[in-house]
């Protein structure tokens, strides 16, 4: 039994209304943290999914001594990835970002410690894509610089040393290929050891996609944890799978118990949960990492969870936090570090990598942004948002406000975004003479700006339904702007890409826009 006594809490389920409407019924409500953000800690021994809220996917987590380090795809996003602390799994701080330099989008990476030194493995969606591999003798760097395995068509790796001494990538399809000594270069070619379980042919998934492997070490036993039924698509389709050997070179036996998770019903709280590691909690209990999209949120992307685990007399693991819908006792003997961060921001300092990150720049375009006289100054590019790498960042609530004085040059058109991707967003914009919609990711001129080059405007988005108002006189007075949207479909079951929507900055055309004082609210 874990400490802290996961057995015996009585996880309800949902009912048919709920399902019906695909919203879980409501039992238990977050504690509000900076900006009224929900954080997980109930300040009362117990914590309600998720420990990081919004988009934080494929989850790589690392216990070095009492200190936990976790990090997540970053995709687009650049700085990225973003490495996260803890000290008890559930309050978390973000650290700063390891990349020194853009390398494309960066999907499930792999976080060790190997003989001292923290290394970072990183599989990149390029031209070619390949797995690159970073070191730093502190975790928060200096990182080196990127070094490119020439490891091409395979993505989602983990680090795993043999009883023997040697280092190894396990990649996904069931895959590996040895590293060198110092786990700098590849020292063999790639080979097939595992062949995953298969879910019964009934079952409503999204593809087979076996991948995300996570190999650790439990008395005497390697384990290999593996995703299976495809990433999104339905609700029931994302799921965990078990296997495991005495040797790092196999033969695997799987789990007769698999998957060890999976939604079941589309009426749960959470949805295609995948992508798990194990980690040992500060008072020797053992817990499970992994992401879901929250009922009705596919727009927040894939959210971290912790899930309880116990082992079994037979030496399987088993996760004991049902369907996550209900507070759970927190890991014992950790220490609660203040969890998250402050969105709002008066722009003395530019939290590049920890708090905001550009999509898809071109190298060097971290340079477009500066801070001086509390003003972030970011110098236009392109002509829309689809072309301007706006700035983005995670916000991880149902419902929102955010709002910000934007100031432009003449040849500038700025405003604030709700940003999937650079086809996908809405929001609202102006230059000198109109304002300018977005919609759908389409543009469209509006005549009658009545406030010149510098005005306040605010964005709403209230569990989907998205509204905008301007203020000529700094915010003392607010005028409802004549357009409104919703925009549930906004994910990537419509539009691919693994993302979510995000609200961000955009300066478009010939010079620069002025953005001061962005103050975020959940609602």
């Amino acid at each position: 039994m874990l400490a802290g006594g996961v057995a015996g809490l009585g996880l309800t389920g949902l009912g048919a209304s709920a399902a019906a409407s695909h919203a879980p019924a409501a039992v238990a409500s977050w504690r509000r943290g900076a900006d009224n953000q929900r954080i997980a800690d109930l300040g009362d021994g117990r914590f309600l999914n998720p420990i990081l809220a919004g988009d934080h996917p494929d989850p790589a987590i690392l216990k070095d001594g009492a200190d936990y380090y976790m990090t997540f795809s970053s995709f687009d996003s650049y700085p990225g990835p973003t490495i996260w602390h803890s000290r008890d799994l559930v309050n978390w701080q973000p650290r700063g970002a390891a990349l020194t330099r853009n390398i494309g989008s960066v999907w499930a990476v792999s976080l060790e410690k190997h003989k001292g030194r923290y290394f970072l493995y990183v599989p990149v969606k390029a031209t070619p894509d390949t797995i690159y591999v970073l070191w730093a003798d502190h975790i928060d760097g200096p990182w080196s610089d990127p070094i490119d395995l020439d490891l091409h068509g395979h993505i989602d790796p983990c680090h795993a040393v043999g009883e023997d001494g040697s280092r190894w990538l396990f990649l996904s399809g069931g895959d590996r290929v040895r590293l060198s000594d110092d786990g700098l270069s590849l020292a063999g070619v790639v080979e097939h050891v595992y062949d995953p379980w298969h879910y019964p042919a009934d079952w409503v998934v999204e593809s087979f996609s076996p991948e995300g492997p996570k190999i650790h070490r439990h008395n005497g036993y390697y384990y290999m944890i593996t995703a299976v039924g495809g990433t999104a698509g339905p609700p029931t389709g994302h799921m965990v799978i078990v296997a495991r050997s005495r040797s790092i070179h196999g033969p695997w036996e799987n789990d007769p118990a698999n998957p060890v998770v999976r939604t079941r019903d589309e009426a749960e709280r959470w949805w295609s949960r995948g992508h798990a590691s194990l980690v040992e909690g500060p008072d020797g209990s053992w817990w499970s990492v992994y992401h879901g999209y929250e009922n009705g949120y596919w727009t927040l992307g894939r959210q971290a969870l912790l899930d309880p685990v116990e082992w079994t007399a037979g030496g399987w693991f088993r996760m004991r936090g049902g369907d996550l819908s209900a507070p759970l006792p927190k890991p014992r003997g950790g220490r609660a570090l203040p969890h998250g961060q402050t969105l709002s921001d008066d722009f003395a300092t530019l939290a590049l990598g920890r708090k905001w990150n550009f999509f898809r720049p071109a190298v060097g375009e971290s340079e477009r942004a500066r801070v001086a006289d509390g003003a972030l100054y970011l110098r236009a590019k392109g002509i829309a948002p689809h072309d301007s790498s706006p700035l983005m960042l995670i916000a991880g609530d149902q419902a929102y406000r955010f709002e910000c004085d934007i100031e432009i040059d003449p040849g500038v058109t700025a405003g604030l975004l709700l940003f999937y991707d650079d086809r996908l967003y809405c929001g609202l914009g102006f230059d000198a003479a109109r304002f300018v919609t977005h919609q759908y990711g389409a543009e469209r001129g509006r005549p009658a700006n009545p406030h010149g080059r510098r005005m306040r405007m605010r964005v709403t988005n209230d569990r989907h339904i998205v509204s905008y108002h301007i203020s000529g006189d700094g915010g003392r007075s607010w005028t409802r702007f004549d357009r409104g949207m919703e925009v549930s479909g906004y994910h990537h079951n419509v539009r691919g890409g693994f993302l979510m929507l995000r609200p961000a900055l955009y300066a478009a055309g010939t010079g620069e826009a002025r953005f001061r004082d962005f103050t975020f609210r959940a609602l």
